[in-house]
């Protein structure tokens, strides 16, 4: 089976277009797949925020403890300007910055191609003193371009993948982002990157296959909004959701598997299709780490690593542009 490569970087803008054009090309590929971007309309946001409550899933809390942890170390650079790529709901965000102690006005700007998620991070962060929030509604790499290109030398810049979205990236797609970043970034700025660890694959699959079948909605709820956007006719009914742990490749799988012999129709992608009970739909990829793997990958995009904070199979690394 071959490896999907779920550059979220690299796409275009998510509208109608583009979803009906991804989903035309994805589902006709040998295995079919579906961009994990697509996953978050505003209820695959809603859901998400659910997942991240569940006690099955623990990478948002024990990130967000090693961030109140160490914030001050953190923002101990007197950074100027903070780029978050993929915020969220804005809580990791905002747990850096209420315990850290700021000593000057920061400029954040999150990038995030889902409204509905940079809408909650906004509201998260309102109010905050000394605090200017920018939003860009856009991609990680068009987002990092728009906010270099307005830079005017004011100090440095921290930049923030958290919540383990590399994982999202095979490792040549990591290698080539992890890149992008550094590129746009100036000697001495920094990223912090968390990295979920890997971990007995019992718990590893506790996390994407809840008892409560929080994760399966979410899943699920990718055939909903082409039926709302696209004219499918998938019967969400008919396809269950499944997680697998491949340890081979360090990562785990999500899929959406048919459960009888079904005929699915997208008109606005032109695909007529015939699934057999079995077949599969390959919705996300997440890769796992070991903690040297998270600097070699760091070292290979032009960062050193100056500080790396571990806690119940998780890891904050804080890098700096070299």
């Amino acid at each position: 089976m071959s490896t999907p490569h779920f550059d979220v970087s690299a796409a275009a803008p998510i509208g109608r277009s583009a979803f009906a054009e991804d989903v035309g090309h994805y589902l006709s590929l040998t295995p079919r797949q579906l961009p994990s971007r697509y996953l978050y309309d505003a209820l695959g946001s809603d859901l998400f925020d659910a997942i991240c409550h569940l006690p099955w899933y623990h990478v948002t809390r024990t990130e967000r403890l090693l961030l109140r942890a160490h914030a001050r170390a953190i923002l101990g650079r007197r950074f100027a300007t903070l780029v978050e790529l993929g915020p969220g709901n804005g809580e990791k965000l905002a747990t850096v910055i209420d315990n850290a102690a700021l000593d000057g006005p920061l400029t954040a700007h999150l990038v995030d191609i889902s409204t509905a998620a940079l809408a909650a991070a906004m509201r998260t962060l309102d109010g905050r003193p000394m605090i200017t929030v920018v939003p860009h509604a856009t991609t990680y790499e068009q987002g990092l371009a728009d906010v270099r290109r307005d830079l005017h030398g004011g100090g440095r810049t921290l930049a923030l993948l958290l919540g383990s979205n590399i994982g999202n990236f095979d490792q040549p797609g990591a290698d080539v982002f992890l890149r992008r970043i550094r590129d746009s970034l100036a000697i001495g700025d920094s990223l912090l990157l968390g990295a979920d660890l890997v971990k007995p694959e019992q718990d590893l699959l506790l996390s994407y296959d809840d008892p409560l079948g929080v994760t399966a909605a979410f899943n699920r709820n990718l055939l909903v909004r082409a039926n709302r956007e696209l004219g499918a006719d998938f019967d969400v009914h008919r396809f269950a959701h499944q997680a697998v742990w491949n340890a081979g490749a360090s990562r785990v799988e999500m899929h959406l598997v048919s459960l009888a012999r079904q005929r699915v129709r997208v008109p606005a992608s032109r695909l007529d299709i015939i699934f057999e009970a079995g077949d599969t739909i390959w919705t996300e990829s997440s890769y796992k780490y070991h903690q040297d793997a998270v600097v070699e990958m760091l070292g290979r995009a032009g960062f050193h690593s100056a500080e790396q904070w571990t806690k119940d199979g998780f890891c904050l690394t804080l890098a700096e542009a070299i």
